[in-house]
């Protein structure tokens, strides 16, 4: 275990500027810079504070009964929490299940928290039994919460050396594309994201251009939308495809966040959906079939993805150690009249 002089010499500062740092001391004055060297020592090294060290002022402490298992979440959305129904819904059936089983979720951070070393140091300090990881994060996060969480099931990420459950992003894409070409459409666009990478990297734009491939249609560049997974951006640029007179006949929208993005983008240039173009969005969150026209799309089985995630993890902390699983849940395309 590596330990604060190690720490302090890795980011060339004493120790008593490491220990103010660990304490979030605000009466010391240390520069932003300096502040994160320290934090960035302190992942780099898998520093943790010795537990001799947290209970030195507790006083006729009761003898310690066993503790109980303490599982966490990071969620795969940006600085609000909770403004996803996609992710929230598979958060749920992994909430109904752990309830199930006597448990409880002791925390929920998102990977956008956990970029600041402050908050990842914190969060994963105190020992954890188990995760349920629905964010890839970046390399050195994802290397330190390794070596503090022993049990670690993902939700559709890249790390191949965990257990993973969801769908077949290829699949569902090329489904979606097939119904829109089964209606006779020729000129098909493509919304998504790119998240840190470029967006003809992920395996739903590839389902799409494998798709119009076979089908012999082209992929114009310009109709291939990379709105970040905001909504904002997705309804800009389809608004601008609008004033330019220059769109594609249908769209299918990698989630239907997207997709109500662009539904309301028609909407306000007086396009009329499925009439001058038709929409299909992904995931079949509860709000859309409320929308106008009721979105057709692929129903994805978010909230059983959270319970088989939660037995998976569990399976391991029972002692089940064969190689990581990948387990891929099924998918069905539900026709509204947005296509």
């Amino acid at each position: 275990m590596s330990t604060i002089r190690e720490v302090a010499r890795l980011a060339n500062v004493s120790i008593a500027t490491v220990s103010r740092v660990l304490n979030n001391d605000s009466t010391y004055k240390i520069t932003e810079e300096t502040r994160a060297k320290v934090w960035q020592a302190v992942t780099q090294l898998n520093y943790k504070i010795s537990s001799n060290a947290k209970r030195q002022t507790v006083v006729n402490e009761a003898p310690a009964s066993k503790p109980a298992m303490k599982i966490g979440c990071v969620l795969s959305v940006t600085k609000d929490k909770y403004n996803d129904p996609y992710f929230m819904s598979i958060l749920s059936g992994a909430e109904e299940r752990l309830i199930g089983e006597g448990c409880d979720i002791a925390f929920v951070r998102t990977g956008y928290e956990l970029e600041d070393k402050k908050i990842l140091f914190n969060t994963f300090n105190e020992p954890i039994t188990g995760l349920i990881l629905m964010e890839s994060l970046n390399g050195e996060s994802y290397d330190y919460i390794r070596k503090q969480v022993p049990y670690i099931v993902g939700i559709d990420t890249a790390h191949r050396d965990i257990d993973n459950v969801g769908y077949d992003h290829h699949h569902v894409a090329s489904a979606a594309v097939r119904h829109l070409i089964d209606n006779g459409h020729k000129e098909i666009g493509f919304i998504g994201g790119s998240g840190a990478g470029n967006i003809k990297d992920s395996q739903r734009y590839r389902g799409y251009y494998a798709t119009m491939h076979a089908a012999g249609l082209p992929v114009r560049p310009e109709w291939v939308i990379d709105c970040m997974w905001d909504e904002a951006v997705c309804m800009e640029r389809i608004n601008r495809l609008c004033v330019s007179g220059s769109y594609p006949k249908a769209f299918f929208a990698a989630s239907d966040l997207m997709a109500m993005a662009a539904l309301s983008a028609f909407y306000n240039n007086g396009i009329s959906v499925p009439d001058r173009v038709a929409v299909i969005g992904m995931s079949n969150i509860e709000m859309s079939k409320y929308t106008s026209p009721p979105l057709s799309t692929v129903h994805v089985p978010t909230k059983e993805i959270g319970m088989v995630a939660v037995d998976l993890l569990f399976d391991r902390i029972n002692g089940n150690d064969m190689l990581p699983r990948k387990v891929l849940l099924p998918t069905e395309l539900i026709v509204r009249s947005s296509t």
